[in-house]
């Protein structure tokens, strides 16, 4: 790709007295104005005009010429440049689209493989250097990397997504109008009256077990069992004296 300014690629053109008109009968006239960059004045469509013939006789001469390649009203032209050989033999050389008024050149495939890989290769050297800066070297512990910077942003970032989450929540929950609140509640009312609530009884507990156990503890009563704690008063008594044996 060459300079921006020799390069058709990156301009457009316009006449804006022409485009509240445009039709598929007027836009090779529209495209073929002296100041359009993209149309060449040595082209056969030139002699044609001159002698005032129909455009059907291009196909009787050789060389350059533009023609109408598709329509869809009343947006989109292409015009298409080529180079005749013969009658049935020609060469595409260029395209040119016309959208809302404004000319177009379409880049060919090698002009959109280069701008794929330069930009590719854009992002590729600013993931590697954004990575560089997170890279720390120290002679005892080696390399490592330290995303503190990152991870904290990251934080941030989640917690403005929860509290705008939580608002849109509220939002949604207070967003029910009244007349919104009435039909609801009608609705039920409606749904109650046709399918009732049927009413299930509850099983009934006797009392019958608890008299029982009474009368049979009244019955056969429980022992009563009588600790009793013996409590021995030491007195200071002297030892026993030692009594002669006698022999």
């Amino acid at each position: 790709m060459g300079d921006s300014k020799d390069n058709l690629l990156w301009i457009s053109w316009h006449d804006s007295a022409w485009i509240p008109i445009l039709n598929p009968t007027n836009v090779m006239d529209y495209f073929q104005s002296s100041t359009n960059p993209f149309y060449d004045r040595t082209c056969n469509n030139e002699i044609v005009k001159m002698q005032r013939l129909n455009m059907e006789h291009l196909n009787n001469l050789t060389g350059l010429e533009y023609m109408l390649l598709h329509v869809q009203e009343p947006i989109l032209y292409v015009i298409r440049k080529q180079h005749r050989h013969s009658a049935t033999v020609v060469t595409p050389l260029a395209d040119f689209y016309i959208i809302a008024g404004v000319v177009y050149q379409a880049p060919d495939l090698g002009s959109v493989i280069n701008s794929r890989i330069s930009t590719t290769v854009n992002h590729l050297q600013g993931a590697f250097d954004e990575a560089r800066t997170y890279s720390r070297y120290h002679p005892s512990k080696g390399y490592w990397w330290e995303f503190k910077e990152t991870e904290s942003k990251e934080q941030e970032e989640e917690n403005k997504k929860n509290q705008k989450k939580s608002s849109k929540d509220k939002a949604k929950e207070e967003s029910g109008s009244l007349f919104q609140r009435q039909r609801v509640n009608i609705l039920l009312n409606d749904l109650a009256r046709k399918f009732p609530l049927k009413n299930i009884p509850y099983p009934t507990t006797t009392s019958s077990q608890p008299e029982t156990r009474s009368a049979n503890e009244e019955n056969n009563p429980k022992p009563e069992i009588k600790v009793e704690i013996k409590t021995e008063i030491l007195a200071n008594k002297p030892p026993p004296e030692k009594k002669p044996r006698l022999v």
